[in-house]
């Protein structure tokens, strides 16, 4: 399959080791024009999250391809290799698709089962596919990841009850505060995360309309409008903290938004707790905010401690989606080694053409002038011979291809036909 991973999550690293290794949206063009310069990198798609970067690539050889990721995760974050390398992971051929299944199924998620991740695969390829970066061999791989994610929520309830990031983040205020209901809630950003964000408040809140700040207003007005809130001008966004209880700040600004000044001035409103979510990548809050008094402050990691526990009955799940992803990555073999036998099959089928044509031209040179269906005839008669004769052996070799065996065939069907594939 020749297909690598080297990656790091938050399995691996806390979320300030992860941030600087994060790739944004908008640079993602960027990203992939980087890693597809690379020598040993034929076919790049980068998966990089809030909780996870990931590099998949078809390669030409495995420690030359593990060399130019790792030089490209050292140039993209500004740091020495040896300050994250032993953090990192990497697969290989199987390996490395189980893993791109797992993902895509919510196996490696910090909220198990999380739908979001799905979305987010399909995007980091279409993005790869656009840019040039991608091709045969990693589109398919990320097309039947996308079938994996699927199956695995429709045969199995891992995705039962399952909560966003976002919804979690809701959930862990309303937890942290004993109800949301009759707060003012207060949304910055109006992204996916941000959406996510305002859609949980608007249903625990008791009704009362949540804030949106965007700095693209047209942004914050459609989702202030989709959830029965309403928009504030992002210029206002600081006179607007003073009358919010909880503030989820989901942008993709890459300094930070909402620092210690800001929030003093925001506390001179009467004294009343305020909860500061942060759900940005890069983080949107300084983390000495949650160090004044009256202000919590919740970032992704205190998010993902509380998803990990309210996962109940979704571990019984695992098992279940482990069957299905190791199915899967079977088919997916499969599928691979029949496509690389494909041109042999062809070169036989081509070459006995060739022989059948030759045969039949030189019969009807011979013999006298056949009528139009008398070569109809002909023509069929000796087609059906050819594609009998060919039919148990190409079927064997298909059925054995990826094994032993099958290489055996192979190499034989060549020596025997004396091809070049």
């Amino acid at each position: 399959m020749s297909i690598a991973i080297v990656g790091i999550n938050h399995r691996t690293v806390p979320l300030d080791a992860l941030e600087p290794l994060i790739v944004l949206p908008a640079d993602l063009p960027k990203a992939l024009a980087d890693l597809s310069t690379r020598q040993h990198l034929d076919e790049v798609v980068l998966l990089s999250t809030c909780m996870r970067t990931e590099v998949y690539a078809q390669v030409n050889r495995f420690h030359g391809a593990m060399a130019d990721i790792r030089e490209f995760l050292a140039t993209w974050s500004g740091k020495a290799p040896d300050e994250f390398s032993g953090n990192l992971y990497s697969y290989f051929d199987e390996g490395a698709v189980s893993h791109l299944f797992r993902v895509a199924s919510g196996l490696d998620s910090a909220s198990l089962g999380e739908p979001e991740v799905l979305g987010q695969v399909r995007r980091a390829a279409d993005v790869a596919r656009r840019e040039g970066a991608s091709g045969p061999v990693l589109g398919a791989a990320f097309r039947h990841a996308v079938e994996v994610g699927k199956r695995a929520r429709t045969e199995t309830a891992i995705s039962r009850g399952v909560t966003s990031l976002s919804h979690a983040a809701v959930e862990l205020a309303s937890h942290r505060l004993g109800g949301l209901e009759g707060r003012q809630a207060l949304v910055l950003g109006a992204g996916e995360m941000g959406r996510q964000a305002a859609r949980a408040f608007s249903q625990v809140n008791g009704g009362r309309p949540v804030l949106v700040a965007s700095r693209t207003p047209s942004r914050a007005e459609a989702l202030a409008d989709a959830v029965g809130g309403r928009a504030v001008p992002w210029a206002r966004a600081g006179d607007t903290l003073a009358e919010a209880d909880v503030v989820a700040c989901a942008t993709a600004a890459e300094a930070s938004l909402l620092g210690t000044a800001w929030a003093q001035e925001a506390r001179a409103r009467g004294g009343r707790p305020m909860l500061v979510v942060d759900l940005g990548v890069p983080r949107n809050v300084e983390p000495s905010v949650g160090s004044l008094p009256g202000v919590t402050l919740l970032d992704l990691d205190d998010i993902a401690a509380f998803v990990a526990g309210q996962m109940g009955e979704r571990r019984a799940e695992i098992p279940a989606v482990e069957h299905i992803i190791a199915e899967e990555t079977a088919r997916y073999a499969t599928s691979v080694a029949a496509r690389s036998i494909a041109p042999l099959i062809s070169a036989v089928y081509d070459r006995a053409e060739r022989v059948r044509q030759n045969e039949v031209a030189r019969f009807v040179s011979r013999s006298r002038p056949l009528r139009e269906e008398e070569l109809a005839a002909l023509e069929l008669m000796s087609k059906r011979i050819v594609a009998k004769l060919l039919h148990d052996p190409t079927v064997r070799v298909k059925d054995a291809a990826g094994t032993a065996r099958g290489e055996a065939l192979a190499d034989a069907m060549r020596d025997l036909f004396d091809l070049d594939q």
